[in-house]
């Protein structure tokens, strides 16, 4: 039997949740919590495999919970249910170790299984909420933008000031042709093609400060 422990703050949803999981011969639903502290407590105390975990609740964050029980208790899953599907919510979840992320609009055949594969340690999430977890994680790792090096700066900035290559060079010490390759790398980064929209792209993307 696969022992489930069931945390909303909304009683009436826990029946709910209760009556879809009850008619399951292998799903033994042996407790229930309304809040995050509660969910800590209750699962000290029964030991589930498998806990269903609401998000947002007024007398406890889901997620807080969620990795006290993923740190303290590693053999115990967490499975969200929620109605939640922003993509931070999702982010925060899984981050905090929750083994699956379903929605409240999940059928009762596709929960149970859910249930299931999160005893087994398996990941579970619904195909939307996949989608909104890989597009979080891919905004994350991509750079914010190109990065100048403190000499390109430099150039750069008296570049804005109307100096030639000549003069930027006389005054940073380097020779002209130095400085025409700084800027080329510049162009690049930046992909433009002359020093007006060189100095325009990095004052709008703050790589500039304002003269």
């Amino acid at each position: 039997m696969i022992r489930v422990l069931l945390v909303d703050d909304h009683p009436v949803v826990r029946e709910g949740i209760r009556g879809m999981l009850s008619a399951e011969p292998d799903l033994d639903i042996v407790g229930e919590a309304g809040s995050g502290p509660e969910a800590v407590a209750r699962v000290a105390e029964l030991r589930p495999h498998v806990v269903l975990m609401d998000l947002r609740m007024p007398g406890g964050d889901g997620v807080a919970a969620t990795e006290r029980i993923h740190t303290e208790y590693r053999d115990v899953h967490v499975l969200v249910l929620t109605t939640y599907d922003t993509d931070t919510d999702i982010l925060r979840a899984v981050e905090a170790g929750a083994t699956g992320y379903l929605l409240k609009d999940t059928p009762r055949a596709e929960l149970a299984d859910a249930v299931r594969s999160a005893a087994r340690g398996e990941t579970v999430l619904s195909g939307r909420i996949a989608g909104k977890l890989l597009t979080g994680m891919r905004q994350r790792t991509e750079p914010a933008g190109p990065v100048l090096s403190p000499r390109e700066v430099e150039v750069l900035r008296l570049a804005a000031d109307g100096r030639t290559n000549a003069a930027i060079g006389r005054a940073l010490h380097i020779s002209p042709t130095t400085v025409k390759t700084h800027l080329m790398r510049v162009y690049e980064k930046l992909g433009v093609g002359d020093r007006t929209s060189a100095v325009s792209q990095a004052l709008r993307r703050g790589l500039l400060p304002e003269q």
